[in-house]
């Protein structure tokens, strides 16, 4: 991910204007690193070491979801919402 898209995504699901680390923030760089790696790994079916990491960030991708779950439903619900992930009731 270049710097330039990196600096778009996070001001996209900023809570305020130094916020990088939130987990909005962290879960819109992790889908956003995860729809470039699912694109390489569609032309490169064998590279084994990239399918390795993608299946460690959608881990911690799934681990930042549950959190942000429990602890912040209606920012669930927001970034569910944003970023396409899952159809939310």
């Amino acid at each position: 991910m270049k710097k330039e898209d990196k600096k778009k995504v996070i001001a996209g699901n900023q809570q305020h204007n130094k916020d990088t680390g939130s987990p909005q923030v962290q879960i819109a760089i992790l889908t956003q690193k995860i729809t470039d790696l699912t694109e390489h790994l569609k032309t490169h079916k064998k590279d084994k070491h990239s399918r390795r990491g993608l299946i460690g960030m959608v881990g911690r991708r799934r681990a930042l979801l549950r959190y942000l779950r429990m602890n912040d439903p209606k920012g669930y619900q927001k970034i569910m919402a944003d970023l396409g992930l899952r159809k939310t009731t």
